[in-house]
């Protein structure tokens, strides 16, 4: 059964999370405002990171940036800024 929230992202009602997708208070947060469909936009974002950085989950450092960049993403409304990459124009 899919719930609906207001996401935080997308500025509009949309289907929320299944269940909580990331530990603690932010993840409680993440569940309450963020829909499906912004945060497989945010998953979109963190692979880029992860290849385009040459990030490892094994290292603190390397998680806490992709953490900030998330809170950016998720919260800020800022998009996540890859140097180097250009989005493909339509």
């Amino acid at each position: 059964m899919s719930r609906t929230i207001f996401c935080t992202v997308l500025q509009r009602d949309a289907e929320g999370q299944d269940f909580q997708l990331y530990p603690g208070d932010l993840g409680k947060r993440i569940y309450n405002e963020i829909s499906k469909e912004a945060w497989a936009q945010w998953q979109t974002k963190q692979t880029m990171l992860i290849n385009e950085k040459k990030l490892s989950m094994m290292n603190v450092d390397d998680r806490k940036l992709l953490e900030q960049e998330m809170i950016k993403f998720l919260f800020e409304g800022k998009d996540v800024h890859i140097e180097g990459y250009t989005p493909p124009s339509h």
